[in-house]
């Protein structure tokens, strides 16, 4: 399981830096002195994060997020456990680690994260707002939120990458045009529910 560390006090502000080739294309990884992650970006990512002249460009501080990030892909990991650490406010903290609760092959909600974070169903926009500025994609699963009616919406990283994501996952049948094969558990103990293909 993922871990989100509080930022140290007396952290000196380096960046490390480093890319990983993926079915999505080359990601960007960034990390601070502690080794803890603090974004993965895609290429043309909405928000996406790009290199700065004064990151440090190093490989070490990625060894483990690679190991884990080439697993996944090759469909042999459905949890990461890797040290994140993001800077966030507080309310999009929170989405942040709702997003960590949603398992590997469901989906869920906008609504259901909104609940979640103990917001009103007139919050779900801000939700909305804080999932498309996760700076963790993939490692923190905003791709497996939905719309209500079962549709995939936006992703920050291409919609084309949600459904691949999806569909690595187990999510998603059927290509572009399926919707989602299950929902996450609403936190009540309730068993997953499948969403009709005529959503």
């Amino acid at each position: 399981m993922t871990m989100n560390m509080p930022m140290p006090a007396d952290l000196n502000t380096t960046t490390y830096w480093t890319r990983l080739d993926s079915p999505l294309g080359p990601l960007l990884l960034t990390a601070d002195e502690t080794g803890a992650l603090t974004s993965l970006s895609v290429p043309g990512q909405k928000g996406g994060r790009t290199v700065e002249e004064t990151w440090r460009h190093d490989p070490g501080p990625f060894r483990d997020a690679k190991e884990q990030l080439r697993a996944y892909f090759a469909g042999e990991l459905k949890e990461f456990a890797l040290l994140l650490r993001t800077h966030g406010t507080a309310f999009r903290e929170r989405v942040w680690a709702a997003l960590d609760t949603v398992p590997y092959g469901a989906t869920t909600t906008y609504g259901e994260i909104a609940a979640r974070v103990g917001a009103s169903r007139a919050a779900v926009r801000a939700v909305g707002g804080a999932i498309g500025a996760n700076p963790l994609l993939v490692v923190r699963p905003c791709h497996r939120v939905i719309g209500a009616d079962g549709s995939l919406t936006g992703y920050a990283g291409g919609l084309e990458r949600k459904v691949r994501l999806l569909t690595l996952e187990g999510a998603l049948h059927g290509g572009p045009e399926a919707v989602p094969a299950c929902a996450a558990p609403d936190g009540r103990g309730h068993a997953a529910h499948r969403h009709s293909t005529d959503a």
